[in-house]
C-alpha cells in the first residue's frame, strides 16, 4: 500500500519534534496505521536558520501555500498557530481535498464551525487532539470513549502556565509577579503572558471541550473568562486553612436552563484529586451518567507530548483515508445535523459557592452589618475566618465562605457591602466548586 504523504507547515519546536518522532518510531507507526507515513514537503517562515536534522532532505519553502497546493500531499499538518494565515491555509487545504491535522486551539475555537462545514462539504477530516491539554487524549476520550454517555459536566486545569504560577505561589510563598517571572525564565510563559494568565488560552480549550461534550456549536465569545492576576499569596493561605486549594479551572456544565462555560480561579476541596495537580501538569475531570467520574491527567504542553497527539491524529486519518466520509467519527463528536444550539448561560445566572476576602475596621458591629446584608440577600455563610490586625493597625481581614447561591444575588450583596463606611478596598471574590463525584 502506498505511503501517506504529509505536508508540514511550521518547523518550530513542535514541528521538529513531530518530524523526529515520525522518523524514530516509523516502523511502530506504520504497524498501527497499516502503511508508511512520510513528510514530503515542509514550510518555515525563517529560511535563514539551519534545518533541523529531522527534515534534512525534505523540500522546504517559505511559502506555506506551496505546501497546501502540492497535489502529492494527503494530509496537511498545521503547526504555526494563531488565526491568520492559519485559517486561510486550512481552508485552502480543505478546498484542495486534503485532510488537516492541527494543534491550533485558537483557530478551532474561533473558526471551527466554518472549518468543519467546509470539511464536511469536501469529505475530508480536520482533527485537533493536540489543541487541548497537550498529549492527554481528552478529545478522543470524549468524542469516542464516552460516546455512550450523557456528559453532565467537566472541569479542567487546562493551562499549565497558570497552574505553575499558582503552585509556586502556594508552595514557595511567591507573589504573582515573582511566580510569573519564574515561569517566563523556565520557558513556560511567553514574554507577553496575557493569553495564559488572563484565561484566554483556557477559554479556547474549554470552548472546544464543551462542544464535544454537549453537541453544541463552538461559541468562544460566550465563555466567561477571568484570569489569575488578582490571586494573592494571602488567598492561597486562607484557602488552605479552610481545606481548599485555588486552581484556575475551566468548567462546562449542562443545566436545564442552558450550558455553563466559564474559566476563573476556583476553590476546590483539597481532598479532590484534581486539587492536587501541580506545576505545569494538566488534568480534566469528566462526569458522565454511565461511567461516573473519570480523570485524565498528563503533560499539557511541551514538544514531545504535543507531537504525540499530533501523530496520533495522523494515524487516525491514515486509517480512515479510504473510509466513506459518512462513516467517519464526526468532528465535534455528534453528527453534523445533530449539533444543537443550546443557549449558554451568562455568568450572572450560574450558581456556586463563594470565598470572600474583606478588609474592615476593627470595631464592634462590623460583622453584624455584613451578615445582615448577606441574610437579606438569602445568602448563607458556611465559615468565617478573621485575621486580627497587627499592633497599631486598625483594620482586620475577614474571610467568608458562603453556601451555593446565584451570582446575581452575590453581586447585589457585594455592592451593598462595598459602600459600608467600615469596609475598605476591593472585596476579593473567588468562586468555590465542590466537584462532587459521589
Amino acid at each position: 500500500m502506498k505511503p501517506v504523504k504529509l505536508g508540514l507547515i511550521g518547523v518550530g519546536t513542535v514541528g521538529t519534534s513531530t518530524a523526529r518522532v515520525l522518523n524514530n518510531n516509523a516502523s511502530e507507526i506504520a504497524r498501527r496505521a497499516g502503511r508508511n507515513i512520510e513528510i514530503v514537503h515542509a514550510s518555515r517562515r525563517n529560511m535563514s536558520n539551519g534545518l533541523p536534522v529531522e527534515i534534512e532532505g525534505i523540500p522546504l519553502t517559505a511559502d506555506p501555500f506551496e505546501v497546501v497546493n502540492n497535489p502529492e500531499i494527503d494530509i496537511v499538518i498545521e503547526l504555526i498557530g494563531g488565526y491568520h494565515p492559519a485559517l486561510e491555509l486550512v481552508l485552502r487545504a480543505i478546498e484542495n481535498g486534503k485532510h488537516v491535522v492541527t494543534a491550533n486551539k485558537a483557530l478551532i475555537a474561533l473558526h471551527g464551525n466554518e472549518i468543519f462545514a467546509a470539511a464536511e462539504a469536501k469529505g475530508v477530516n480536520v482533527v485537533f487532539e493536540a489543541a487541548v491539554a497537550g498529549g492527554i487524549p481528552i478529545i478522543k476520550a470524549i468524542r469516542e470513549g464516552l460516546s455512550a454517555n450523557h456528559i453532565q459536566w467537566l472541569a479542567g486545569i487546562i493551562n499549565g502556565t497558570g497552574n505553575f504560577i499558582l503552585t509556586e505561589m502556594r508552595d514557595k510563598g511567591r507573589d504573582f509577579a515573582s511566580a510569573l517571572r519564574e515561569a517566563q525564565a523556565l520557558g513556560y510563559a511567553e514574554a507577553d503572558p496575557a493569553f495564559d494568565v488572563e484565561g484566554i488560552d483556557a477559554a479556547h480549550k474549554l470552548c472546544i471541550l464543551a462542544s464535544l461534550a454537549f453537541g453544541i456549536p463552538l461559541k468562544f465569545d460566550a465563555v466567561y473568562t477571568e484570569g489569575i492576576a488578582g490571586i494573592t499569596t494571602e488567598d492561597l493561605v486562607y484557602a488552605g486553612q479552610l481545606g481548599y486549594r485555588i486552581k484556575h479551572l475551566g468548567i462546562a456544565r449542562r443545566t436545564d436552563q442552558g450550558i455553563e462555560m466559564r474559566v476563573h480561579p476556583t476553590l476546590i476541596p483539597d481532598r479532590r484529586l484534581i486539587a492536587n495537580v501541580d506545576g505545569v501538569m494538566n488534568a480534566v475531570l469528566v462526569m458522565a451518567d454511565k461511567l461516573g467520574p473519570s480523570l485524565y491527567y498528563g503533560a499539557g504542553a511541551g514538544a514531545d507530548p504535543t507531537a504525540s497527539a499530533v501523530i496520533a491524529d495522523i494515524i487516525d486519518v491514515a486509517r480512515t483515508i479510504t473510509t466513506d466520509p459518512q462513516n467517519r467519527v464526526p468532528h465535534l463528536a455528534f453528527q453534523a445535523d445533530q449539533i444543537v444550539d443550546i443557549p449558554v448561560l451568562p455568568i450572572e445566572q450560574i450558581s456556586t459557592a463563594y470565598y470572600l476576602r474583606l478588609r474592615v475596621d476593627d470595631i464592634p458591629g462590623v460583622m453584624a452589618d455584613i451578615t445582615r446584608i448577606m441574610g437579606e440577600s438569602d445568602i448563607s455563610i458556611e465559615a468565617i475566618l478573621q485575621k486580627e490586625p497587627d499592633a497599631g493597625v486598625e483594620q482586620a481581614t475577614i474571610i467568608m465562605l458562603t453556601q451555593k447561591i446565584r451570582e446575581m444575588q452575590m453581586n447585589q450583596a457585594i455592592d451593598k457591602i462595598r459602600v459600608l463606611d467600615t469596609v475598605h478596598g476591593e472585596i476579593h471574590r473567588i468562586r468555590v466548586e465542590s466537584l462532587d463525584v459521589d
